[in-house]
């Protein structure tokens, strides 16, 4: 059974993404991850819009044609928008307190030491 384009984008974005970014506000993203996320979002889009892998079509002309943000420029809103509301709040407000920290000490390099209860 095929779905119509417009309900599997629909489904997308007002399903899917919800579930995919939530908390995203927080998370510390990797250029791995990025890769990993771009690619998923890229294989959805392709399978919405009816491609197969063996179509010539590049991942920009895709996105184009569906009208889609993608989902790490909505990451990276989310995101903004977090830091400006921590800024927002009190300078005593934990959220504010632990965006300017900065630990003090260092710790030993190498194999952590054996304690008593570790033999």
């Amino acid at each position: 059974m095929l779905l119509k384009r417009g309900f599997v984008l629909y489904i997308m974005s007002y399903q899917a993404l919800p579930v995919l970014l939530y908390d995203s506000e927080t998370w510390t993203i990797k250029a791995s991850d990025a890769r990993r996320i771009r690619a998923a979002e890229i294989k959805y889009m392709k399978r919405a819009a009816g491609f197969t892998w063996t179509d010539y079509k590049t991942n920009a002309q895709i996105a184009k044609e569906l009208k889609i943000t993608p989902i790490l420029d909505k990451l990276l809103e989310y995101k903004r928008n977090w830091i400006q509301h921590v800024n927002r709040e009190p300078r005593n407000r934990l959220p504010r307190v632990m965006k300017h920290y900065f630990s003090i000490g260092r710790r030993n390099h190498g194999r952590l030491l054996k304690r008593l209860l570790d033999t």
